[in-house]
């Protein structure tokens, strides 16, 4: 059962890794490079989307990862899965307290109703995000190298 709940942990994180990582590198690039408004609905729309499923897939993460340094502690590589939980943890704290606030006010823009600030708001985003993907990709090395 731990090998399975191992394995399911690890897609599960590298699934959320990988859209993560693409919304950080490339979407939020060509949604810059459309013309018009086309990227800021391009934004709105994925804050709307997004932000639906993340909050589950974040904390299913989380349980994944505790049930399993949970299930495997004392063995080998116990600890590495250990920290991944914990950073898990603390990449959902960075979700609720920097970048959902945030997200949840893009999420109701319109093209008649942007704050004069709302590009300065959008980097600031993308850059506590950066932070946020820097800390699930090591959450997931940590995961695969648990793997013992």
């Amino acid at each position: 059962m731990e090998s399975t709940l191992a394995v399911v942990t690890v897609v599960v994180v590298g699934l959320l890794v990988g859209v993560e990582f693409a919304v950080a590198v490339f979407l939020n690039l060509i949604f810059k490079r459309l013309p018009g408004d086309g990227g800021l609905v391009g934004r709105t729309e994925g804050a709307r989307i997004l932000g639906g499923v993340m909050p589950f897939w974040y904390i299913g993460s989380v349980v994944l990862g505790a049930v399993w340094a949970g299930l495997a502690w004392g063995d080998p590589g116990a600890g590495l899965v250990a920290a991944a939980a914990a950073l898990l943890v603390l990449s959902v704290l960075m979700s609720i307290v920097l970048l959902v606030p945030i997200n949840s006010r893009v999420a109701r823009w319109t093209k008649d109703s942007l704050p004069a600030d709302w590009k300065e708001q959008l980097g600031r985003w993308d850059r506590f995000h950066y932070g946020r993907v820097g800390v699930i990709v090591t959450a997931f090395v940590l995961l695969v190298l648990g793997i013992a």
